[in-house]
């Protein structure tokens, strides 16, 4: 009889192993979620800037970290809003490390507009990408606390927040006289929510980095295309070329590079928004091409 239990408990953790082998760390809710944890990564311009990490109840190594950058005309906004806050603890339910960072909001209570020059627009840039960036190299140090695998970093945004990190991934050669600083930084995805860079022909070979699109082709912020900034006339001070998400992912695509753009015909700025309805196709993209190297190119109308 003794014999026969051991038999039925080995039986039933074999047959729980497969179960949990056979679902996708990464795609699924499997995970409880630790009280978050805030640390300060930097101190810029008489400011304490802040990270929110929020981590599943696991033990695993070598865990994936996803660090997002939230909106705001880099003048508002808060790593505690509430969408990114349940935007972060469904990642990390996952499976993720999940990290939420502050950065300098320089045009805190000032224009970002038309009437805001191109060079002050393109040092607005240069200073949130360089936050970004030291947040990324601030969690990397803290790889052995946290159990992150520096190569299985996924990085996000949305708006002002996805202009910073796709400058961080593709422009760094154009805003910073050196980047050398930050070549160890490898990274192994892009989620992009109405965002857009200053020139895609620094995007090579070298450089590129599978990503995801979210765009409405009506957004009058930021271009869905290729279009002036705010779509500034050209005698204004703020005139400045971006290149959007249609843009970028045509620029992926001649690269041979997995790319998953979603467009929103008609739709606006609204679409920088968290994707919650879409998100687990998402994260399924990030599971199967981010994190295991899939090559996927895939063009969504909604």
């Amino acid at each position: 009889m003794h014999i026969n239990i051991k038999r039925i408990l080995f039986s039933a953790i074999v047959f729980l192993s497969l179960q949990v082998s056979a679902q996708q760390h990464f795609t699924d809710s499997l995970y409880k979620v630790k009280t978050r944890e805030t640390l300060n990564y930097a101190e810029k311009d008489g400011q304490s800037l802040y990270l929110d990490i929020y981590e599943p109840e696991n033990s695993f190594k070598d865990r994936p970290v996803f660090i997002f950058m939230h909106g705001g005309g880099f003048g508002y906004g808060t790593p505690r809003n509430e969408d990114e806050v349940k935007l972060a603890k469904i990642a990390a339910s996952y499976g993720y490390v999940a990290v939420q960072i502050s950065y300098r909001l320089t045009r805190k209570d000032q224009s970002f507009g038309c009437d805001f020059d191109a060079e002050g627009k393109i040092e607005t840039f240069k200073l949130a990408a360089e936050d970004f960036l030291d947040a990324v190299n601030f969690m990397i140090n803290k790889k052995d606390q946290f159990n992150i695998d520096p190569e299985k970093i996924i990085i996000g945004g949305s708006s002002a927040g996805a202009e910073a990190v796709l400058s961080a991934a593709f422009n760094q050669d154009l805003l910073f006289k050196d980047a050398a600083k930050y070549e160890h930084i490898k990274f192994q995805g892009i989620l992009s929510l109405a965002g857009a860079i200053v020139d895609k022909r620094y995007i090579n070979k070298d450089n590129t980095v599978p990503t995801i699109f979210f765009h409405g082709t009506a957004d009058n912020l930021v271009p869905y295309a290729t279009a002036p900034h705010h779509f500034c006339e050209k005698n204004e001070p703020g005139y400045l070329i971006l290149d959007g998400s249609r843009s970028l992912a045509s620029k992926l695509k001649e690269l041979n590079t997995s790319y998953m753009l979603n467009t929103f015909p008609e739709a606006g700025h609204e679409i920088s928004g968290i994707p919650f309805k879409y998100l687990k196709m998402v994260f399924q993209y990030f599971d199967e091409v981010f994190l295991n190297g899939e090559n996927q190119q895939i063009e969504n109308t909604f």
